[in-house]
Protein backbone atom coordinates (compact mmCIF):
# COMPACT_ATOMS: atom_id res chain seq x y z
CA UNK A 1 0.00 0.00 0.00
CA UNK A 2 2.92 2.42 0.80
CA UNK A 3 4.58 1.77 -1.67
CA UNK A 4 1.40 2.43 -4.15
CA UNK A 5 1.19 5.45 -2.55
CA UNK A 6 4.96 6.51 -3.23
CA UNK A 7 4.32 5.62 -6.96
CA UNK A 8 1.02 7.90 -7.22
CA UNK A 9 3.26 10.17 -5.56
CA UNK A 10 6.05 10.36 -7.69
CA UNK A 11 3.74 9.67 -10.95
CA UNK A 12 1.41 12.90 -9.83
CA UNK A 13 4.96 15.38 -9.22
CA UNK A 14 5.95 14.12 -12.46
CA UNK A 15 2.39 14.82 -14.36
CA UNK A 16 2.83 18.10 -12.74
CA UNK A 17 5.95 19.17 -13.84
CA UNK A 18 5.45 18.35 -17.18
CA UNK A 19 2.10 20.09 -17.28
CA UNK A 20 3.71 23.50 -16.33
CA UNK A 21 7.04 23.08 -18.80
CA UNK A 22 4.89 21.90 -21.68
CA UNK A 23 2.13 24.90 -20.63
CA UNK A 24 4.78 27.43 -20.61
CA UNK A 25 6.59 26.03 -23.98
CA UNK A 26 3.43 26.28 -25.54
CA UNK A 27 2.47 29.13 -24.82
CA UNK A 28 5.76 31.31 -25.44
CA UNK A 29 6.38 29.37 -28.98
CA UNK A 30 2.68 28.16 -30.38
CA UNK A 31 0.68 30.75 -32.31
CA UNK A 32 -2.36 31.79 -30.42
CA UNK A 33 -4.57 30.14 -33.25
CA UNK A 34 -3.28 26.73 -32.13
CA UNK A 35 -3.84 27.45 -28.80
CA UNK A 36 -7.69 28.20 -27.81
CA UNK A 37 -7.42 26.73 -24.14
CA UNK A 38 -4.75 29.22 -23.28
CA UNK A 39 -5.82 32.87 -23.83
CA UNK A 40 -2.93 35.62 -22.13
CA UNK A 41 -4.13 38.86 -22.40
CA UNK A 42 -1.89 41.19 -21.10
CA UNK A 43 -2.48 44.64 -22.50
CA UNK A 44 -5.69 43.86 -23.80
CA UNK A 45 -8.72 46.19 -24.72
CA UNK A 46 -9.92 47.47 -21.88
CA UNK A 47 -6.09 49.05 -20.18
CA UNK A 48 -6.86 46.65 -17.66
CA UNK A 49 -2.82 46.98 -17.07
CA UNK A 50 -2.64 50.26 -16.68
CA UNK A 51 -5.61 50.57 -14.52
CA UNK A 52 -4.26 48.47 -12.02
CA UNK A 53 -0.38 49.99 -12.40
CA UNK A 54 -1.59 53.35 -10.76
CA UNK A 55 -3.75 52.37 -8.38
CA UNK A 56 -1.03 53.13 -5.92
CA UNK A 57 -1.26 57.01 -6.90
CA UNK A 58 -4.57 56.96 -5.70
CA UNK A 59 -5.09 56.45 -2.21
CA UNK A 60 -8.38 58.00 -0.15
CA UNK A 61 -10.46 58.49 -2.80
CA UNK A 62 -14.27 60.01 -2.62
CA UNK A 63 -15.56 57.65 -5.55
CA UNK A 64 -15.00 54.25 -6.42
CA UNK A 65 -16.22 53.00 -9.36
CA UNK A 66 -16.63 48.92 -10.01
CA UNK A 67 -18.64 47.46 -12.77
CA UNK A 68 -17.97 46.23 -16.61
CA UNK A 69 -17.16 48.23 -19.50
CA UNK A 70 -20.20 50.18 -18.97
CA UNK A 71 -18.10 51.54 -15.75
CA UNK A 72 -14.54 52.31 -17.36
CA UNK A 73 -16.53 53.55 -20.59
CA UNK A 74 -19.15 55.25 -18.53
CA UNK A 75 -17.32 57.23 -15.29
CA UNK A 76 -15.20 60.06 -16.73
CA UNK A 77 -12.95 60.84 -12.99
CA UNK A 78 -12.04 64.34 -15.09
CA UNK A 79 -15.40 65.23 -14.88
CA UNK A 80 -16.21 64.05 -11.10
CA UNK A 81 -12.84 66.27 -10.54
CA UNK A 82 -14.33 69.15 -11.71
CA UNK A 83 -17.13 69.23 -8.85
CA UNK A 84 -14.11 68.60 -6.43
CA UNK A 85 -14.18 64.59 -5.90
CA UNK A 86 -11.07 62.58 -6.53
CA UNK A 87 -12.10 59.18 -7.97
CA UNK A 88 -10.56 55.87 -9.19
CA UNK A 89 -12.37 53.81 -12.17
CA UNK A 90 -11.86 49.91 -11.00
CA UNK A 91 -14.20 48.56 -14.14
CA UNK A 92 -12.71 45.88 -16.65
CA UNK A 93 -14.38 44.49 -19.97
CA UNK A 94 -17.07 41.98 -19.30
CA UNK A 95 -16.83 42.34 -15.52
CA UNK A 96 -18.87 39.41 -13.55
CA UNK A 97 -19.54 40.08 -10.07
CA UNK A 98 -17.17 37.32 -9.66
CA UNK A 99 -14.03 39.45 -11.03
CA UNK A 100 -15.88 42.47 -9.09
CA UNK A 101 -15.54 40.67 -5.92
CA UNK A 102 -12.03 39.63 -6.16
CA UNK A 103 -10.74 43.40 -7.50
CA UNK A 104 -13.04 44.91 -4.38
CA UNK A 105 -11.05 42.73 -2.10
CA UNK A 106 -7.67 43.26 -3.79
CA UNK A 107 -7.64 46.88 -3.55
CA UNK A 108 -10.57 48.31 -1.22
CA UNK A 109 -8.24 48.47 1.39
CA UNK A 110 -5.47 51.15 -0.73
CA UNK A 111 -8.23 52.89 -2.13
CA UNK A 112 -10.38 53.55 0.97
CA UNK A 113 -13.24 55.35 -0.73
CA UNK A 114 -15.96 57.47 1.36
CA UNK A 115 -18.51 56.01 -1.70
CA UNK A 116 -19.07 53.32 -4.24
CA UNK A 117 -20.88 53.43 -7.22
CA UNK A 118 -21.26 49.91 -8.24
CA UNK A 119 -22.80 49.61 -11.86
CA UNK A 120 -25.11 46.80 -12.20
CA UNK A 121 -25.60 45.77 -15.95
CA UNK A 122 -28.40 43.03 -16.08
CA UNK A 123 -25.85 40.49 -18.18
CA UNK A 124 -23.29 40.72 -15.74
CA UNK A 125 -25.75 38.80 -13.61
CA UNK A 126 -25.90 36.07 -16.21
CA UNK A 127 -22.13 36.04 -17.55
CA UNK A 128 -20.11 33.00 -16.99
CA UNK A 129 -17.29 35.11 -16.25
CA UNK A 130 -14.29 33.36 -18.27
CA UNK A 131 -13.34 36.35 -20.59
CA UNK A 132 -13.13 39.08 -17.75
CA UNK A 133 -11.54 36.08 -15.33
CA UNK A 134 -8.51 35.81 -18.57
CA UNK A 135 -8.28 39.55 -18.37
CA UNK A 136 -7.82 39.91 -14.65
CA UNK A 137 -4.97 36.71 -14.43
CA UNK A 138 -3.13 38.27 -17.55
CA UNK A 139 -3.35 41.93 -16.41
CA UNK A 140 -3.18 42.00 -12.49
CA UNK A 141 -1.33 39.96 -10.03
CA UNK A 142 -2.15 36.67 -8.99
CA UNK A 143 -2.59 35.44 -5.46
CA UNK A 144 -4.86 33.70 -3.37
CA UNK A 145 -7.84 35.87 -4.80
CA UNK A 146 -6.85 34.48 -8.36
CA UNK A 147 -6.75 31.13 -7.03
CA UNK A 148 -10.44 30.98 -5.75
CA UNK A 149 -11.96 32.99 -8.67
CA UNK A 150 -10.23 30.41 -11.09
CA UNK A 151 -11.97 27.48 -8.94
CA UNK A 152 -14.92 28.88 -8.91
CA UNK A 153 -15.06 29.89 -12.53
CA UNK A 154 -13.77 26.22 -13.16
CA UNK A 155 -12.58 26.45 -16.80
CA UNK A 156 -10.29 24.72 -18.67
CA UNK A 157 -9.15 28.67 -20.43
CA UNK A 158 -8.65 30.22 -16.70
CA UNK A 159 -6.72 26.81 -15.22
CA UNK A 160 -4.23 26.74 -18.29
CA UNK A 161 -3.82 30.78 -18.26
CA UNK A 162 -3.20 31.13 -14.78
CA UNK A 163 -0.27 28.62 -14.39
CA UNK A 164 1.12 30.15 -17.16
CA UNK A 165 1.13 33.72 -15.80
CA UNK A 166 2.11 32.51 -12.17
CA UNK A 167 4.88 31.25 -14.53
CA UNK A 168 5.91 34.32 -16.27
CA UNK A 169 5.14 36.00 -13.03
CA UNK A 170 7.98 34.03 -11.28
CA UNK A 171 10.22 34.19 -14.08
CA UNK A 172 10.33 37.70 -14.49
CA UNK A 173 8.57 37.59 -17.98
CA UNK A 174 6.77 40.95 -17.85
CA UNK A 175 9.10 43.42 -15.69
CA UNK A 176 9.81 45.29 -19.06
CA UNK A 177 6.39 45.23 -20.17
CA UNK A 178 4.38 49.14 -20.76
CA UNK A 179 1.23 49.55 -22.04
CA UNK A 180 0.25 52.58 -24.40
CA UNK A 181 -2.68 55.06 -23.62
CA UNK A 182 -3.75 54.79 -27.50
CA UNK A 183 -5.30 51.75 -28.82
CA UNK A 184 -7.51 52.05 -32.04
CA UNK A 185 -9.59 54.12 -31.10
CA UNK A 186 -9.24 54.68 -27.51
CA UNK A 187 -7.26 56.34 -24.93
CA UNK A 188 -6.46 55.78 -21.42
CA UNK A 189 -6.99 58.43 -19.25
CA UNK A 190 -5.67 58.44 -15.58
CA UNK A 191 -7.88 57.59 -12.82
CA UNK A 192 -9.15 54.51 -15.14
CA UNK A 193 -11.52 55.29 -17.96
CA UNK A 194 -11.03 54.94 -21.17
CA UNK A 195 -12.56 57.18 -23.38
CA UNK A 196 -13.14 56.75 -27.39
CA UNK A 197 -13.12 58.83 -30.30
CA UNK A 198 -15.83 59.83 -31.05
CA UNK A 199 -18.22 58.08 -32.79
CA UNK A 200 -22.03 57.49 -33.50
CA UNK A 201 -24.29 54.33 -33.16
CA UNK A 202 -26.96 53.60 -35.72
CA UNK A 203 -28.92 51.81 -34.21
CA UNK A 204 -31.09 48.25 -35.45
CA UNK A 205 -33.04 45.71 -34.18
CA UNK A 206 -32.15 43.44 -31.36
CA UNK A 207 -33.75 40.09 -30.08
CA UNK A 208 -35.94 40.64 -26.49
CA UNK A 209 -34.43 38.72 -23.76
CA UNK A 210 -34.67 38.27 -20.03
CA UNK A 211 -32.85 39.45 -16.96
CA UNK A 212 -31.83 35.99 -15.62
CA UNK A 213 -29.62 35.91 -12.51
CA UNK A 214 -27.36 32.87 -11.93
CA UNK A 215 -26.12 32.26 -8.05
CA UNK A 216 -22.58 32.16 -8.95
CA UNK A 217 -22.69 35.86 -9.46
CA UNK A 218 -25.17 37.36 -7.32
CA UNK A 219 -23.77 35.96 -4.48
CA UNK A 220 -20.20 37.79 -4.68
CA UNK A 221 -22.83 40.98 -5.48
CA UNK A 222 -24.66 40.70 -2.00
CA UNK A 223 -21.08 39.95 -0.32
CA UNK A 224 -19.58 43.17 -1.49
CA UNK A 225 -23.10 44.82 -0.32
CA UNK A 226 -23.34 43.32 2.90
CA UNK A 227 -19.46 44.93 3.85
CA UNK A 228 -20.10 48.14 2.48
CA UNK A 229 -22.48 48.49 5.08
CA UNK A 230 -20.65 46.80 7.60
CA UNK A 231 -17.96 49.39 6.92
CA UNK A 232 -20.71 51.80 7.02
CA UNK A 233 -19.96 52.90 3.41
CA UNK A 234 -22.10 54.89 1.23
CA UNK A 235 -23.47 52.60 -1.75
CA UNK A 236 -24.73 53.75 -5.02
CA UNK A 237 -26.46 50.59 -7.42
CA UNK A 238 -26.55 52.09 -10.58
CA UNK A 239 -27.73 51.08 -13.75
CA UNK A 240 -25.76 52.83 -16.69
CA UNK A 241 -27.29 54.18 -19.71
CA UNK A 242 -27.49 51.82 -22.68
CA UNK A 243 -29.13 52.42 -26.09
CA UNK A 244 -32.52 52.02 -25.75
CA UNK A 245 -32.93 49.66 -28.77
CA UNK A 246 -31.12 47.70 -26.15
CA UNK A 247 -32.77 48.38 -22.95
CA UNK A 248 -36.01 47.61 -24.64
CA UNK A 249 -35.32 44.44 -25.63
CA UNK A 250 -35.25 43.20 -22.12
CA UNK A 251 -38.78 42.14 -21.22
CA UNK A 252 -38.50 41.94 -17.49
CA UNK A 253 -36.78 45.21 -16.65
CA UNK A 254 -39.15 46.09 -13.42
CA UNK A 255 -38.16 43.08 -11.92
CA UNK A 256 -34.30 43.67 -12.02
CA UNK A 257 -35.09 47.47 -10.56
CA UNK A 258 -36.94 46.35 -7.87
CA UNK A 259 -34.37 43.39 -7.03
CA UNK A 260 -32.00 45.89 -7.22
CA UNK A 261 -34.10 48.12 -4.89
CA UNK A 262 -33.91 46.05 -1.74
CA UNK A 263 -30.07 45.94 -1.78
CA UNK A 264 -28.63 49.79 -1.77
CA UNK A 265 -29.85 53.09 -3.26
CA UNK A 266 -30.55 52.27 -6.88
CA UNK A 267 -30.82 54.36 -9.86
CA UNK A 268 -32.00 53.49 -13.13
CA UNK A 269 -30.46 56.09 -15.42
CA UNK A 270 -32.44 54.70 -18.67
CA UNK A 271 -35.63 55.73 -17.13
CA UNK A 272 -33.92 59.11 -15.47
CA UNK A 273 -31.55 60.60 -18.80
CA UNK A 274 -33.32 61.04 -22.10
CA UNK A 275 -29.94 59.78 -24.39
CA UNK A 276 -30.63 59.66 -28.33
CA UNK A 277 -28.99 55.98 -29.82
CA UNK A 278 -27.87 57.40 -32.48
CA UNK A 279 -26.51 60.74 -30.92
CA UNK A 280 -24.97 59.40 -27.47
CA UNK A 281 -23.51 56.21 -28.03
CA UNK A 282 -20.48 54.64 -29.89
CA UNK A 283 -22.56 50.68 -29.90
CA UNK A 284 -25.47 48.88 -28.82
CA UNK A 285 -23.94 49.08 -25.31
CA UNK A 286 -21.92 52.44 -24.63
CA UNK A 287 -21.83 55.97 -24.06
CA UNK A 288 -19.52 58.31 -26.59
CA UNK A 289 -18.19 61.40 -25.18
CA UNK A 290 -21.50 63.67 -25.49
CA UNK A 291 -23.47 60.79 -23.47
CA UNK A 292 -21.14 60.05 -20.80
CA UNK A 293 -20.99 63.78 -19.88
CA UNK A 294 -24.78 64.36 -19.87
CA UNK A 295 -24.89 61.23 -17.65
CA UNK A 296 -22.18 61.80 -15.31
CA UNK A 297 -23.21 65.33 -14.80
CA UNK A 298 -26.75 64.09 -13.90
CA UNK A 299 -25.21 61.37 -11.50
CA UNK A 300 -23.58 63.99 -9.50
CA UNK A 301 -26.60 66.50 -9.81
CA UNK A 302 -28.63 63.88 -8.18
CA UNK A 303 -25.92 62.23 -5.71
CA UNK A 304 -25.46 65.74 -4.37
CA UNK A 305 -29.28 66.44 -4.26
CA UNK A 306 -29.64 62.95 -1.97
CA UNK A 307 -26.56 63.70 0.27
CA UNK A 308 -25.15 60.54 -1.21
CA UNK A 309 -22.01 62.66 -2.36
Amino acid sequence: MKNFALKTFKFLLFAGLFYLVTLILWGELVPQLLKPNLNYKIGANGHLYSRVSEIKNFKDVDILFLGSSHTYRGFDPRIFSEYGYKSFNLGSSAQSHIQTKVLFDRYFETLNPKVVIYEVYPATFHFDGVESSLDLISNDKNDFYSLEMVLKINNIKTYNTFFYCVIRDFLGLNESFTESPYKGNNKYISGGYVENKMDYFKPYPLEEKEVTIKDSQFEPFVEIVEELKQRNIELVLVYAPIPRVNYDSYTNTKYFDSLMSTYSTYYNFNEIVTLEDSVHFIDSHHLNQNGVEEFNKKLIEILEKDNAL
